[in-house]
């Protein structure tokens, strides 16, 4: 089993740093028993391989247990054969929240159904039942339970053919090798174009934000010139009434 972070010989750089990350945006080929390994800085929310950030995980393996949670979650355990499982957590929507017409399916991901009932609780993908000993691919995010690392699920396929298998594995050694495999390393010139970006940024929102405030300031003096004009076009009208209203009065008498 590796050990990602036994002996550590790289430069953790700044979170603003993350978006030149070859892991970052991306969804990360992994083992299970590396998602397990992952590191969590106090400093940072973000996962870590070496001192590559990780938010986004894509895995393969044969799924060796199922667990009906309760009306809310149910748990697939993927085995991948690296030494290490994985417990993948599938949201299902609350039955006040799920309508057939309009959702896809009944839980956060379209393609994926748990159907339970009187005598009966099957998982489909794509309308395929899974099951302990179906080989599948998933992504998702990271989370913990119980001081293990969780995938929370977002997609789901079932893997159909021994070649669609071996394809990910050697995708996966291969990304391994060029990228986990050693730590990330950001360039002084990269550095500095990541800080001009940054700062375009901010002074674009700051300019925004000034803008729209002297948009709203003059949309307030102009609803208070509006109040003002109706004012004074009240006063006119009830004086010119109290006018007329004098000289009915007036006629009145004669």
């Amino acid at each position: 089993m590796s050990t990602p972070h036994s002996a550590p010989n790289y430069r953790l750089y700044p979170a603003w740093c993350f978006q030149a990350s070859p892991t970052y945006n991306e969804w990360v080929k992994i083992t299970a028993a590396d998602v397990q390994l992952l590191r969590k800085d106090p400093e940072f929310k973000t996962y870590f391989y070496l001192n590559h950030p990780i938010r986004y995980i894509y895995l393969v393996g044969v799924i060796v247990a199922v667990n009906e949670i309760n009306l809310r979650y149910t748990t697939l355990t993927l085995d991948d054969g690296s030494g290490d499982t994985l417990e993948v957590k599938i949201k299902r929507l609350l039955p006040e929240l799920y309508n057939p017409v309009d959702s896809p399916s009944n839980t956060e991901v379209d393609n994926l159904d748990v159907l339970s009932g009187l005598g009966r609780f099957d998982i489909t993908v794509d309308g395929q039942i899974v099951d302990i000993g179906t080989i599948i691919k998933v992504k998702g995010t990271i989370s913990e339970f119980r001081g293990f690392k969780q995938l929370e699920l977002k997609r789901i396929w079932v893997v159909s053919t021994t070649d669609e298998e071996a394809k990910f594995w050697k995708a996966l050694a291969t990304f391994k090798k060029n990228v986990l495999g050693k730590p990330w390393h950001l360039g002084k010139a990269e550095g500095e174009k990541i800080k001009r970006e940054l700062k375009l940024e901010q002074w674009k929102t700051r300019e925004y934000e000034r803008q729209k405030a002297v948009h709203e300031a003059k949309k307030m003096e102009q609803r208070k010139a509006r109040a003002v004009y109706l004012a004074q076009k009240d006063a006119r009208y009830e004086m010119r009434r109290r006018k007329e209203e004098i000289m009915m009065n007036a006629g009145a008498l004669i």
